[in-house]
């Protein structure tokens, strides 16, 4: 049976790939992915506020008195929480791709372009085999338009593209107006790949201090509803590879996603809660119900639940909507359900 799969160009020995997570912060906890039969692994993010940081304190120091530059830093990030900065980053990476036989994907966060390409260029350098641009915008500017957000994210990937030549993959968010049209749009920018979704983590408010509280929770397999159906959607449509990072938690999670048309289907959550070790044990998972079902391939699965390959392609869009509220019924307990 031939479990591999092919991403941005890279060959892979399967499909079920770690996505940016605080899993690959050091290299013992990257070899032990590899070790657990990661084909690839998507590093952790380095984040646009890292790289502004880095360089306002050092403009600060040959510009103004180290006397004023207490209060200036409070409204940063401390980076020592978050232990480890650009520089940091890149050598990991190369370190990173010396101590493994597979591929290393960098990923960068955030929306500007500026100092990105830069370090795009420097994860390149530093042996990376792909990166990935993971888009985190939120448009609270009253004045600035869907368009104009639109153009910033398409900004980002044309100047990174122009920068590097390794494959770039381009991770959004879900809240686009018409995202079928702005996967198409960045694909002409050049992107290789697309990652469905970014998932966006919501603030909480503490009821007894009255502060705003960040809130991690992980991500569940109802999740993986919406990035399904747009990946559905999109398959044989846009010249990219697709990839689904949101709600991939089981066998039957992957065996959507590959269905649906993704060539890769990528998890942390999952890895995060019950171990790396997940990673082979969804695989053989995997194997078997693709035995019992006579696939010789992963290929031979990929797209075969798109929309473009279903007889009736409408219950990917409304359709699918109308019958889900036409099959409510009340529970004759009373309860709801």
């Amino acid at each position: 049976m031939d479990l591999t799969t092919t991403y941005m160009g890279l060959k892979l020995k399967h499909p079920i790939v770690p996505s940016a997570s605080p899993l690959s912060r050091n290299l013992d906890s990257i070899r032990r992915l590899e070790d657990a039969g990661a084909p690839a692994i998507v590093m952790y993010s380095l984040f646009e506020e890292q790289i502004n940081y880095e360089s306002r304190v050092l403009d600060h120091y040959l510009s103004y008195g180290a006397e004023s530059y207490a209060e200036a830093a409070s409204y940063y990030p401390d980076l020592a929480h978050y232990n480890i900065g650009p520089d940091e980053y890149l050598n990991l990476v190369s370190r990173a791709k010396a101590a493994t036989h597979i591929p290393i994907i960098g990923s960068l966060n955030g929306v500007s372009t500026g100092g990105w390409v830069d370090y795009a260029q420097r994860i390149q350098e530093a042996g990376a085999d792909g990166l990935e641009l993971n888009l985190y915008y939120i448009a609270t500017d009253l004045l600035r338009s869907g368009a104009e957000v639109e153009q910033m994210y398409l900004d980002v990937v044309r100047d990174v593209k122009k920068s590097v030549t390794i494959p770039v993959a381009v991770k959004p968010s879900p809240f686009f107006s018409a995202t079928a049209n702005m996967a198409y749009r960045l694909a002409a920018q050049g992107a290789n790949a697309l990652v469905l979704f970014n998932r966006f983590y919501q603030p909480d408010f503490d009821l007894d201090r009255l502060e705003v509280v960040p809130h991690l929770v992980l991500s569940t397999s109802n999740e993986l509803r919406l990035p399904l159906r747009w990946v559905a959607i999109l398959h044989g449509r846009v010249p990219m590879d697709l990839a689904i990072t949101t709600g991939v938690h089981n066998t039957g999670d992957v065996l959507k996603a590959l269905m649906a048309g993704a060539k890769i289907a990528m998890m942390a959550s999952e890895l995060l809660e019950h171990g790396v070790e997940r990673i082979n044990q969804i695989l053989d998972g995997m194997t078997r119900w693709m035995e019992e079902r006579e696939y010789e391939s992963v290929s031979q699965m990929i797209g075969s639940l798109s929309q473009v390959n279903l007889a009736q392609p409408a219950v990917i869009e409304r359709a699918n909507y109308m019958k889900v509220l036409q099959s409510w019924r009340p529970d004759p307990t009373g309860t709801l359900s």
